[in-house]
């Protein structure tokens, strides 16, 4: 994938790839449910529930909960010159755990995925990519939400200003070999699927750093 410094469309939204993703896997075309009713039940500032009455693929009356993200989730992972990365620790609220991860925000529509990476690189790691490049997209939990996920490869990095906002005081910054970062993703020491899917995607294809 090229780099995308023409991601900077006005609206923020995630432009087309230019070469269509290759497939040897058709999929069906048909939706098999059928909406029959929707109400917005929740809203905040970063999500809004809704409630489905749908018919399931199987003809019967149900329902379905959708989480809608207002921001798209983005992630970056940064690699110096010697193979080493950056990982993020910090007390995850919804696990009432400590979690180790690539560094990752979120994308409002009116800036793009690319800027959000960039941005959030330094503002948590006080790094600045030189060259970022997109590794790949993915929905992170597609069961319950249409949240689009999108991380990033940053190298050529120097140093920037780190800035923390006040939901992320006491995070911890972990300079590691990349191949140990996957180690720790292969043991169960990085659970975070947007960090597991990058890291993974990486260490498949290391002529990309």
């Amino acid at each position: 994938m090229s780099e995308r410094g023409e991601d900077k469309n006005k609206s923020g939204d995630v432009p087309p790839r230019k070469t269509p993703r290759k497939t040897t896997h058709k999929k069906p075309c048909k939706n098999p449910w059928t909406t029959l009713n929707t109400q917005s039940v929740y809203e905040n500032a970063w999500i809004e529930v809704e409630h489905h009455q749908v018919l399931t693929p199987g003809g019967s009356e149900g329902i379905y909960g959708k989480v809608r993200f207002k921001n798209r989730a983005v992630g970056i992972i940064p690699v110096d010159k010697a193979g080493n990365t950056w990982l993020v620790g910090q007390f995850r609220y919804t696990l009432d755990e400590w979690c180790w991860e690539i560094p990752m925000g979120g994308a409002p529509h009116s800036e793009s995925c690319l800027d959000c990476a960039r941005r959030e690189l330094e503002e948590e790691t006080g790094l600045i990519g030189g060259k970022i490049i997109e590794l790949l997209r993915l929905h992170p939990s597609n069961s319950i939400t249409d949240e689009q996920g999108f991380v990033y490869l940053a190298t050529e990095l120097h140093p920037g200003v780190q800035r923390l906002d006040d939901t992320e005081q006491g995070m911890q910054i972990k300079k590691i070999p990349l191949n140990e970062a996957v180690k720790m993703a292969q043991e169960g020491e990085i659970t975070d699927a947007m960090s597991v899917a990058g890291l993974f995607f990486l260490a498949m294809n290391p002529q990309l750093i």
